[in-house]
């Protein structure tokens, strides 16, 4: 899948790129994506066109180091959730990456990448939220409906394991 390709399918699915930027053979996409529950989720993809395509989440804001059980709570999802791994950026910024390899990159394993990131981010909501948001007890409900409703139904048959409860 080339990088214009790629734009084609966001342009499809109604994802508007923040950015696109192009720099030393790879391309990224800086995209404001909504989950079901959780809202304004940050990913970006990244395409090195001879090795794969990289979903990243920019998960939560950057953790003091007194963290040291979140740190653990990260290692037990990495074991627990399929085809997503936990880490923390330079910054100490949880992140949440899914990788795609190159030879299997088409429409639908993006399609699923996406919808699988925004899965997660919501299956975790409520364990995620004194990150989120500091001091609060839940998380907020949502104030309008998800930008990505279809593309979420489109892949909740594949995802089933990550369903959310309801609100």
């Amino acid at each position: 899948m080339r990088p214009d390709e790629i734009d084609r399918w966001l342009a499809e699915a109604g994802i508007e790129p923040l950015e696109r930027v192009e720099r030393e053979g790879a391309v990224s996409w800086d995209l404001l994506l909504d989950g079901r529950r959780r809202h304004d989720i940050r990913v970006t993809l990244i395409l090195d066109p001879a090795l794969a395509l990289v979903g990243w989440v920019h998960y939560a804001p950057q953790l003091p180091d007194t963290f040291r059980k979140s740190y653990e709570r990260f290692l037990r999802w990495n074991d627990e959730l399929p085809f997503a791994k936990f880490a923390l950026s330079e910054d100490l910024r949880p992140i949440l990456t899914s990788e795609v390899p190159i030879d299997r990159l088409e429409s639908e394993s993006l399609g699923l990448t996406l919808a699988r990131l925004l899965a997660i981010c919501d299956l975790l909501l409520e364990e995620s939220v004194r990150w989120l948001w500091p001091g609060a007890k839940r998380a907020p409900m949502p104030d309008r409906p998800s930008r990505q409703v279809a593309l979420l139904d489109r892949y909740a048959p594949h995802l089933a394991e990550l369903a959310a409860p309801d609100p």
